[in-house]
């Protein structure tokens, strides 16, 4: 079994390295206008909003999503396919998928792993596919997230879907490919339990882990992914080795949404849990002044920053770097993002936030 998972750490590692080796435009520092509501020859529709009951068996949970969703899974799971034969063509590499990455979802926590498995019977996708989809964000995922005060003391909490950068540029429509095969993947999902909501998520479609939610009247959270030497990599190595005391980032946000009943319950877990991969949790809560980016390495939080109005920090704002260094500057995405929200002031409100994500 351990030979079997080994080689699984290392497809997941070609696949990951297959699927970034890729030209990155660079980044322009214009604040965009008139974002929000969405608009536009491109616009086509307000994202579709389903409910995953908690009562039903894991494997069924996905069922009316996944039905639903399939088509575009199963286009989304072949442009990864596509991308991964342009650097093995002899097709061996998803064959390794296919054929090794199933092994790992008996390791899995329960009852993530049921309900991948359930994903993976309604699709018809591979299961070792629908693994790839799910671990994938543990290592990569690229994000921009911020919570704001606004004058009168509400909380925004906004973040943008930067989820397939890096991945396939697609020279005729200036797009990265996978970029554009998860947009159809966005969902809206009420997660509910003896028919009562327990939380609310933005996810992807087949995505079993969270990125976004809010747990109703006590907070809200966003992950984004941390890149360190000792990354997720690393974290996902120890678990084939069968070294298993951490936790899941995405697998993590979503126990926090559905267990934690409060602001300081929710801070306190994403502080304090083992992870497998270092992640910036931005977390935001129902009083003013509740608002904090923790930043975290697989064992602990390090230099957590918090909101604070009195002293001019009406804002948080996190992407993909420690809030106390430089950006890297080919990937500066945090100096516009400022640049827009410091040209809003505290006058922010959904619309503007929405704005100040969408700077090009």
């Amino acid at each position: 079994m351990i030979p079997k998972l080994n080689l699984c750490c290392f497809i997941l590692s070609f696949v990951f390295l297959c699927l970034s080796a890729q030209y990155v435009p660079p980044y322009t520092e214009e604040c965009r206008s008139g974002m929000y509501p969405p608009n536009g020859p491109t616009f086509e529709g307000d994202v579709s909003w389903y409910t995953v009951n908690l009562d039903l068996p894991p494997n069924k949970r996905w069922t009316d999503v996944i039905t639903d969703k399939k088509k575009d899974m199963v286009s989304m799971i072949q442009a990864i396919r596509d991308l991964a034969d342009a650097f093995v063509p002899s097709g061996k590499l998803i064959d390794l998928v296919d054929k090794d990455l199933p092994l790992m979802v008996d390791t899995l926590p329960y009852p993530f792993n049921e309900e991948i498995r359930g994903i993976a019977s309604v699709s018809g996708v591979s299961l070792g596919e629908v693994v790839l989809f799910n671990i994938f964000y543990e290592v990569f995922t690229v994000c921009t997230s911020l919570v704001a005060e606004d004058v009168n003391g509400n909380l925004i909490h906004a973040r943008n879907l930067d989820f397939g950068l890096f991945m396939g540029w697609d020279l005729k429509n200036r797009s990265w490919i996978i970029t554009e095969k998860l947009k159809p993947l966005v969902v809206n999902i009420d997660f509910r339990r003896n028919n009562q909501t327990v939380f609310k998520s933005t996810n992807f479609a087949g995505y079993v882990g969270m990125l976004t939610g809010i747990h109703p009247h006590s907070f809200t959270l966003t992950m984004n992914e941390r890149f360190t030497l000792d990354g997720g990599y690393i974290g996902i190595l120890e678990w084939i080795l069968g070294k298993r005391d951490g936790m899941w980032m995405s697998f993590l946000t979503r126990s926090v949404l559905e267990n934690a009943t409060s602001y300081e319950s929710a801070k306190a877990l994403l502080s304090d849990t083992k992870l497998l991969a270092p992640a910036y949790f931005i977390l935001g809560g129902n009083q003013p002044g509740q608002a904090c980016i923790i930043t975290r390495s697989r064992t602990h939080s390090i230099s957590p920053l918090e909101l604070d109005v009195k002293n001019g920090r009406w804002y948080v704002l996190e992407t993909n770097y420690d809030h106390w260094k430089e950006p890297l500057f080919l990937d500066d995405r945090r100096t516009p993002a400022m640049k827009c929200m410091n040209q809003t002031t505290q006058a922010v409100s959904v619309a503007t936030a929405n704005r100040d994500l969408n700077w090009y």
